[in-house]
């Protein structure tokens, strides 16, 4: 079970506090799969950096039965100055997961051949999104935070992240976001939209999608 209790987060705004999350309560079943959606700004990513641990809410907590994943993608999560190699064997010993088996792992998944051996700030965008998002996939969590680095490479690559994804799932849950509603359909049970701070859950993807999309329509 992953529990959300009074989570509330503001950033400062051109010298004014902007309010992202509003005291959001809510609590995903385990081994439900979530998929999050809201508005360009509604707070997704804020809220995965929150349950990773990686961003300390102004107020609530996060409670949680099992190991949750960084978010997928989180540049801030490799050192640039590092290499890719030696980024994937500082995760490995932080976790307390063979290195060399992760190493290899995330060599063969992520393509990058020689540049897996380069400074992690050489990489381009979709570089660093390969190599966050194969490491993840390499060690065992109970929760996968995903934000949308499935959509990151050619047609192939993308087939082999929805692969590797689908493999996890099938013995872990994942926290989802993603522009694209067919991979949220495949991937995810539940759902939860963001809204104005506040949060509304919904036992069916389809149905919170279709109030996702109600949403977008006002704009």
């Amino acid at each position: 079970m992953l529990q959300g209790i009074g989570i509330t987060k503001s950033y400062m705004v051109k010298g004014k506090p902007k309010l992202v999350l509003d005291g959001l309560d809510f609590e995903v079943p385990a081994g439900v799969s979530l998929g999050l959606l809201g508005r360009n700004g509604a707070g997704k990513s804020t809220l995965l950096s929150i349950l990773s641990g990686a961003v300390k809410p102004d107020a609530g907590e996060v409670r949680t039965e099992g190991t949750i994943s960084w978010p997928v993608g989180l540049r801030a999560a490799f050192h640039k100055d590092m290499t890719g190699v030696q980024n994937v064997r500082f995760v490995a010993r932080v976790y307390g997961v063979d290195s060399d088996e992760l190493v290899e792992f995330v060599h063969d998944f992520s393509e990058l051949g020689d540049h897996f051996y380069m400074p992690f700030k050489t990489y381009s965008s979709g570089m660093r999104s390969r190599i966050s998002f194969g490491t993840a996939m390499g060690i065992h969590f109970d929760t996968y935070l995903v934000d949308e680095v499935t959509a990151v490479g050619d047609a192939s690559f993308k087939r082999k992240s929805r692969a590797v994804l689908r493999d996890r799932l099938a013995r872990s849950s994942a926290i989802m976001v993603s522009h694209n509603m067919d991979e949220l359909r495949a991937s995810c049970d539940a759902g939860m939209v963001l809204a104005g701070g506040r949060a509304r859950y919904f036992d069916d993807i389809d149905d919170a999608i279709e109030q996702h999309e109600w949403d977008m329509a006002r704009r």
